[in-house]
């Protein structure tokens, strides 16, 4: 009887407080209280839904209530600082810190186990080198039109829709003050964007968001209208994302504003789709030849397209595509598995896609061994929140990084993980006035801007001490990665990395070429006859 214990109190107390409601008014707050818990239990008795309600009426919401408070419960007491579940204590730490601009040293030693495997660092030099300047740029596009001197570390792509209308305010006036560049993600150029001037890099996705017909294709007259803005620096083709590749969305009409309408070119109230897929282009031939043309409409700005690598076949064909028509693109983007999003289903988040590391070194030796690595450049995004950081990112291969949680953190996100219910705490990632108005764009800007160049302030130390002066000459060779309790490798011992025009000279001993070059297609996206052909033996 234990487990209606607490129901039986409650009647019995209702029934108490009954009897001294008689005597005296004032027990009118017990035959509430205690007639409310009871009506509770009576109703957990009655219901048929929950087992547990029924087995223990009253006690079981406590149990609900406990478990709805768990995950702050272990983020805050429980969890190590340098448990990353997905950003660890530590990591939130340094990116308020240096938001802030306040002292980010550190006493008595790291909390890091150095000995542990896959620890890594990057090795100093007997030599340091000394450079004043932290303002680290790469040229994009220089055969175009209007090429752009980007940042090596930028603003991810995250949509108005996802963020707050003040979360966008505050992003790109931070990066209109650092001076870099602040990715509009696929819900394109909403008013919000526009109002700080900041640089944009203009994301399109499969729904064509800011420069679409009524029906959902690709409008070119629309598309002109935008890109063609002072403000928009470069344009993205997405392809895919990091947290749910091969997944595509909908917004529900019920939460698509004026402003979310407006900005994107569809109705208020009426569902808003994001296809899996694209329907201005279905093979490799065809993406350039769409990045082409967005690039001719823009009037010559860097185009170039992001994608979260899936089947390397896929990727093989649009690089094949390349060689064969000539057609490239300004930059690539590589988003990896780890990257975050407002909502995706759980599967996805866990077990779809390739990581960031492995995805970009696949894109880089795979231009490297074409000759095309010279011709575009390359970035990647992918939980970066610290100088080291970017550093090993560089060192992988890219020219540039992009964050989003991180830049999420400088605006004062607390890691709740309520992005997708609404209920964003700190206003970041909530459509909720009531909320998001409490965040002080002024003032979370200074911080966005702050988190930015005191990171690449520390990059530019890091270089320094390994005796270095910029990050184009950080390579595979400078991080080093404990494998075993007695064994440490380097990057460029740990991977294969291919030689210069090494793909033009016959398949090299790279297990993921060996099995899938030869066979890419530039024609399609399908899969190659190796690969059919095991699917059809496994299905007989």
């Amino acid at each position: 009887m234990s487990r209606y214990s607490a129901y039986a109190l409650s009647v019995l107390l209702t029934v108490v407080s009954i009897g001294l409601l008689a005597v005296d008014p004032k027990w009118a707050w017990g035959v509430a209280l205690f007639g409310l818990v009871a009506g509770l239990g009576t109703w957990d008795l009655l219901q048929k839904t929950s087992t547990l309600r029924r087995n223990y009426p009253v006690l079981a919401h406590f149990r609900y209530g406990l478990e709805s408070i768990g995950p702050e419960m272990r983020q805050y007491f429980i969890e190590a600082d340098t448990a990353e579940v997905p950003f660890s204590r530590q990591q939130r730490a340094l990116v308020y810190q240096r938001a802030k601009s306040v002292s980010d040293v550190r006493p008595f030693g790291s909390l890091q186990d150095i000995y542990a495997l896959d620890y890594e660092w990057i090795n100093h030099s007997m030599n340091p080198v000394e450079h004043g300047s932290h303002d680290f740029r790469v040229m994009v596009g220089e055969g175009t039109a209007h090429p752009y001197s980007a940042s090596v570390f930028n603003i991810s792509a995250m949509s108005f829709g996802s963020l707050s209308a003040n979360a966008i305010r505050a992003l790109n006036e931070g990066a209109r003050l650092g001076g870099f560049y602040h990715d509009t993600g696929e819900g394109s150029i909403s008013r919000y964007h526009r109002e700080p001037g900041g640089d944009l890099v203009w994301e399109i996705g499969s729904g064509y968001f800011g420069c679409r017909n009524p029906d959902g294709s690709f409008s070119e007259s629309r598309f002109v209208e935008n890109a063609r803005h002072d403000q928009v620096k470069m344009i993205e083709v997405k392809l895919s994302q990091g947290a749910k590749p091969g997944h595509g969305g909908m917004l529900p009409g019920a939460k698509v504003t004026a402003e979310i309408a407006e900005a994107r070119g569809v109705q208020v109230g009426e569902d808003c789709i994001s296809p899996a897929r694209h329907s201005a282009f279905s093979t490799p031939r065809e993406l350039l030849a769409f990045v082409a043309r967005l690039r001719e409409l823009s009037g010559g700005k860097p185009t170039g397209f992001k994608l979260a690598v899936g089947h390397p076949w896929e990727w093989f064909g649009i690089a094949k595509a390349m060689r064969e028509t000539g057609i490239l693109p300004d930059f690539i983007v590589v988003d990896g598995a780890e990257g975050g999003t407002g909502a995706a289903p759980a599967e996805f988040i866990d077990h779809v896609g390739l990581p960031m590391h492995e995805a970009l070194m696949l894109v880089h030796n795979t231009l490297v061994g074409l000759e095309l690595r010279d011709k575009i450049r390359v970035a990647a995004a992918g939980r970066i929140t610290s100088a080291f950081d970017l550093a090993r990112t560089l060192a992988m291969g890219a020219d540039w990084c992009n964050a989003g949680r991180g830049f999420m953190f400088a605006l004062g996100c607390i890691q709740a993980q309520s992005c997708h219910n609404d209920r964003c705490p700190t206003g970041v990632a909530t459509q909720d006035p009531s909320r998001w108005r409490h965040l002080d764009v002024a003032d979370k800007a200074v911080r966005v801007a702050g988190f930015q160049q005191n990171t690449l302030k520390a990059l530019r130390d890091l270089l320094c001490a390994a005796g270095l002066s910029e990050p184009g000459q950080v390579g595979p060779e400078h991080i080093l990665r404990r494998v075993s309790p007695t064994e440490v490798r380097s990057l460029a011992a740990l991977h294969r990395f291919l030689l210069p025009g090494e793909l033009l000279h016959g398949v090299p001993d790279h297990a993921v070429f060996q099995d899938f070059w030869a066979d890419a297609s530039s024609e399609a996206f399908t899969a190659p006859a190796k690969v059919e052909a095991m699917r059809r033996s496994k299905s007989h």
